[in-house]
Parts: structure tokens; C-alpha cells; sequence
């Protein structure tokens, strides 16, 4: 039975390119909701299918580990073959990989560079972070509060088709139902890839099969309620009027307009339309406003746009969004990003390690001494009646 690999068992397959953590941090990049078919099948390591294909990734201080299922099957890992990595730092940068107990690495000039360049694709990783980090850090001071823990969360660049499909079934929704309704559609209509430790891997269905009449009443089937019919309709729209290439067609126009041909399909709003534009169409200043990012702006930037109000009309809506384009510039959605993964409960451990500003912190030492000498003079006055009374 085929293993999901682990980088200390049969590393003769594994591939590497240089990537330092604070440019792609992958527990946070794979894990903050922008994507749902990653999943962590071991320490640091996440397996999941991207562009056809089943890879297992993981990463050292500055290097990214990938693995390809399939046309690079490993059979060191099904025989639990042992080697250990070792990095040793040399001038530029490279990194010097050795192996022990005899085995070697096959040098990257000697393989496909198809799958790097996929990789490097999909992480963007031709987008400096750094000096993006160093950018929003100068104009926020809360943002450099949170990227001092928060480094290395990077925007991918995924297939639209998979993209807006994903973040339909994300209305009214949590990550972990998401992951699992994605999961639950890919392995109904999507064509099978590999099945590794009893778990099948799938491709994302097509636009055609997801456009299929049947697709609804099978989606409300495995649980996905409205959201089925929307999966279907939207398909079919696309399909019919548009087109296969379309969507991808949508990165080479201006973000407002391709916000607003993708709210034209059902059971895309705002927020969808604008993860959609992030996430896999180019328009890194789209922010997406959910209730999530617009409590982040009133409570840590005093945001004044919607405060009377009890619902994230569209006014409110663009209001935050353009307030935080202002601050943060041409990258504004990426920014957010980092400050929506720090929101998240499951990273919360690591807000612990955020130092809290001198700004914030002084005013409520003085409250609180005020309040106490209060106290205290609240005591002497009833001490004082009491003794009155006596």
C-alpha cells in the first residue's frame, strides 16, 4: 500500500527549492482558509492535490521540500528506508543537501523543472514578501505587532475554477465543514488521482461534470443544501455563456469589473466574488469583508464605517475595504490576510508570543491606579460614616 512520504524515509525523490520561512510559511499559508485541500499527514507536513496532481509538502529554515505522487514513486518509502537531510549554508544562499547511509539526491539539473515552476506558481513566490512585510509594517503600527509572529503568509494563485466553487460552499460555513464538503465533492465527481495510507486523492471536478442537470439533487445528497443549487447553476452559466476559459480570462481585466462579471453568478456575493479576485485571479488589492474582518477593523483600527449598524451592508462593506486599500496600498489584500490568520482560533498559541504595544499598554496602567486610589478613597468615606454613626 502507497504511504504518504515523510521527508526523513526515502528521500531519494524528494525536490527542493530555496525559500526562507519568512517568505512561505506553509502551517500558516496552507492552514488560515484560503484553500481546502491541503491537510497535515504528518509534523510540518501537508499533502494535498494541486494542478492535477497529489504532492506532499514540507519545508526547513529556508528551504521548501516537494514530493509528487505518481511519475516519481518512491520506493524507499514503502520500505521505510531511512536517510536524514542535513542543510549546510554556502555563499549565496544554496543550500548544500547530503544524504547518509549511501543514498544521493538527484540534482534538480537533471530533472523536469515543470513541477518547480507549478510551484512557484502557486505560491507566487516571484512576489517578494519581505518587502511587502517591511511596507505595511512602516504605515501600521498594529500590523507589526502581528507580522513579528505572523511572517511568511503568503496569497496563492489557485485555479479559478476550483477557486469559486470552494468559496460558494463557504457561505454561512466554517473552514472544517468547508474542507469536508470540498472533499465530499471531489471524490463524487472528481477523477480519481491516488489513494495513499487508505486515503483516495482526487482531482476538482471540471466545469462540464459540475454543470451536469443531476449535480444538485446529488449535492444535496452529501449535504450541501442550497449551496447545491448554486454550484449547478453557476456551472451551467459559465458552460453555457462564457465559456471554459473564461474565468481565467478574468485575470487580464481590471479588478472592479472582474469582481462584478463573477457577482453575476448565483450564490456569489461581495465576499466571494472578492476571495475569488484574491485568490486566484491577480487582484491583490481586493479585500474580503466578512463579519471576521470587519470586527478587526473597529476593534483594532477604530474603523468609524458601519458602527451604528448591525449588518455589513454593501456601503459598509466597501467603506472597510477601501479604508484598508488606503493604509496599505496595492497588496492591501494580502495584508489582510495576515491579520484574518492571526484572528483564527487555531492560531491563538501563537498571539501569546505578540508583544503588546507601550501605547496600550500605559493608558490602562494609569486607569487602573486611578481606580484603585478610587477604591480606596471609596472606603475611607464609608469607614468615616460608620465611625460618624458610632
Amino acid at each position: 500500500m502507497l504511504k504518504h512520504v515523510v521527508l526523513s524515509a526515502g528521500c531519494k525523490a524528494w525536490r527542493s527549492l530555496s525559500c526562507p520561512r519568512s517568505e512561505l510559511w506553509l502551517d500558516l499559508t496552507l492552514g488560515c482558509g484560503q484553500t481546502f485541500r491541503w491537510r497535515e499527514t504528518a509534523d510540518g507536513h501537508w499533502t494535498g492535490v494541486m494542478r492535477g496532481k497529489v504532492w506532499t509538502l514540507t519545508q526547513t529554515e529556508n528551504t521548501l521540500w516537494y514530493y509528487v505522487y505518481g511519475h516519481q514513486m518512491n520506493p524507499g518509502a514503502e520500505s521505510g528506508q531511512k536517510c536524514k537531510v542535513k542543510e549546510e549554508r554556502r555563499s549565496g544562499g544554496i543550500m548544500d543537501i547530503k544524504e547518509e547511509e549511501g543514498k544521493t539526491f538527484t540534482s534538480m539539473s537533471d530533472l523536469d523543472h515543470k513541477d518547480e515552476d507549478l510551484l512557484r506558481d502557486y505560491f507566487q513566490l516571484d512576489v517578494k514578501l519581505e518587502d511587502h512585510y517591511r511596507h505595511w509594517s512602516a504605515v501600521d503600527l498594529h500590523f507589526k505587532q502581528i507580522a513579528h509572529v505572523f511572517t511568511g503568509v503568503r496569497m496563492l494563485r489557485q485555479d479559478p475554477s476550483e477557486c469559486l466553487f470552494s468559496f460558494i460552499c463557504s457561505s454561512n460555513n466554517h473552514i472544517s465543514r468547508i474542507q469536508g464538503m470540498i472533499d465530499r465533492l471531489c471524490q463524487t465527481l472528481g477523477t480519481p488521482l491516488c489513494t495513499l495510507d487508505d486515503v483516495a486523492y482526487h482531482d476538482f471536478p471540471s466545469l462540464p461534470v459540475l454543470s451536469d442537470a443531476g449535480v444538485e439533487m446529488r449535492l444535496r445528497d452529501l449535504g450541501f443544501g442550497y449551496r447545491a443549487r448554486f454550484l449547478q447553476q453557476s456551472a451551467q452559466l459559465i458552460v453555457n455563456s462564457h465559456g471554459p476559459d473564461w474565468l481565467k480570462s478574468l485575470r487580464s481585466v481590471a479588478y472592479l469589473q472582474a469582481r462584478d462579471a463573477l457577482r453575476a453568478l448565483p450564490g456569489v456575493g461581495l465576499k466571494v466574488a472578492d476571495c475569488v479576485c484574491l485568490m486566484s485571479l491577480d487582484k491583490a488589492e481586493a479585500v474580503p469583508v466578512d463579519t471576521h474582518v470587519w470586527q478587526i477593523s473597529k476593534r483594532d483600527y477604530n474603523c468609524a464605517a458601519g458602527s451604528s449598524q448591525k449588518t455589513l451592508t454593501d456601503k459598509v462593506y466597501k467603506d472597510i475595504g477601501d479604508f484598508f486599500r488606503n493604509l496599505w496600498g496595492s497588496y492591501a489584500g494580502w495584508a489582510h490576510s495576515v491579520l484574518f490568520c492571526a484572528d483564527l482560533k487555531r492560531f491563538h498559541k501563537l498571539k501569546e508570543d505578540i508583544p503588546v504595544l507601550k501605547e496600550e499598554k500605559e493608558p490602562k496602567k494609569i486607569k487602573e491606579k486611578r481606580d484603585d486610589g478610587d477604591e480606596e478613597k471609596q472606603k475611607n468615606r464609608i469607614n468615616s460614616k460608620k465611625r460618624q454613626r458610632t
